[in-house]
């Protein structure tokens, strides 16, 4: 593709991606038909099944073969190596829960709405994610004493901004070196889903789900920071087009409800019946444990049971009886954790659409 036809596509990336106020495009629609949530009604179980754990596509899902696909690890390292899937399964492995959620999850909800994939409140799951520690390998690589930063790159391939790349994030030495920094390939004792990227991905727990690289095929040890689409441009909290901005690490403090009752089809408001309704959902984040989940009914707060969590790094189970009475109602739930973050009750704009964490509103019609 040539540099003319690249700067017409950023051209046109930048009218396209203005917020707006208007109904929903048809590049989000687009987006949307690829990627999708997990039903709010899978924050029943503990363990979300593969095929409703939300899911997030950048660009296309690459077939790769296992004859032929390896793991480089090089850069700035003692040893460069050079790693089969048996080669990274023969290592110890490490099972763990991990709630992952998208950074753009309730960017619909925004007003006015900026222009990406357009999520409500779905796109979270927690699996059950099978690995090996990261840190073990880099020390066996040995990381250069001016190694900055490790580069995961992803077989996935794409235009953004004008330019051609593959996805590919970056963390610091210090934040790749974490105990639970892993690469897993399986999830849910099964092996990975190509849409989950198989045959390896990365995962950071307790980040949003951006630097959880998928089809992981090469780890580069840096001595200057990494400056991909991906890390310096996409991902950061900022209040107009231009940056730097905040770049987007830690998953914000959320909770959410299993919408009670049953659904009117089209505006999905809810139906329950007068009486003792149990509310239940879940709660997670990034930035500390969750400590109290509170439930809105009408704008009066009250105090949620806590179960305890599910792992480190994953979302945690509240429940709280509502007694119903007839008439129609708003239920809102929101969580606090050990930061002392606690989610808002109105949204907290930011250009790109970022880490939303506005708390739940639930219309309910009680007969």
């Amino acid at each position: 593709m040539s540099n003319d036809h690249l700067k017409q596509v950023a051209a046109k990336t930048a009218v396209t991606g203005q917020p707006t106020e208007g109904p929903l495009t048809p590049e989000e629609l687009q987006l949307s038909g690829r990627n999708h949530s997990m039903p709010l009604e899978a924050l029943h179980d503990d363990i979300t099944p593969a095929g409703l754990h939300y899911l997030l596509i950048h660009f296309d899902i690459p077939h790769l073969s296992l004859d032929t696909w390896r793991l480089r690890l090089g850069g700035a390292v003692d040893r460069a190596l050079e790693l089969s899937l048996e080669d990274i399964k023969a290592r110890p492995a490490v099972t763990m829960p991990v709630t992952l959620e998208c950074a753009g999850n309730g960017r619909s909800l925004l007003q006015p709405r900026p222009l990406s994939q357009p999520w409500v409140l779905g796109a979270v799951g927690t699996a059950e994610w099978t690995g090996t520690p990261l840190a073990p390998l880099l020390e066996e690589a040995g990381l250069a004493s001016d190694a900055v930063e490790l580069v995961f790159t992803g077989a996935d391939n794409g235009i953004q901004g004008g330019a051609e790349e593959p996805y590919a994030r970056s963390l610091s030495v210090a934040e790749a070196m974490h105990p639970e920094v892993m690469l897993v390939y399986a999830m849910n004792g099964q092996p990975l889903p190509l849409q989950h990227g198989f045959p390896l991905r990365l995962l950071v727990p307790g980040w949003y789900g951006m630097a959880s690289v998928k089809w992981l095929t090469s780890i580069e040890a840096v001595t200057s920071r990494f400056m991909g689409w991906q890390q310096s441009v996409a991902y950061h909290y900022l209040q107009g087009p231009d940056g730097p901005g905040i770049p987007v690490t830690h998953i914000r403090v959320r909770s959410l409800m299993v919408p009670p009752g049953i659904p009117e089809f089209f505006t999905r408001r809810r139906v329950v019946d007068a009486g003792p309704v149990m509310l239940h959902g879940r709660a997670w984040s990034g930035h500390g444990d969750v400590e109290r989940v509170e439930v809105g009914i009408d704008g009066e707060w009250m105090p949620a049971h806590l179960d305890a969590p599910l792992g480190d790094f994953a979302w945690r189970s509240w429940s709280m009886v509502w007694v119903a009475s007839p008439g129609d109602h708003v239920l809102r739930c929101r969580a606090m954790d050990t930061s002392g973050a606690l989610q808002p009750t109105e949204q907290v704009w930011n250009y790109q659409g970022i880490g939303n964490n506005m708390a739940q509103r639930v219309e309910v019609t009680v007969r």
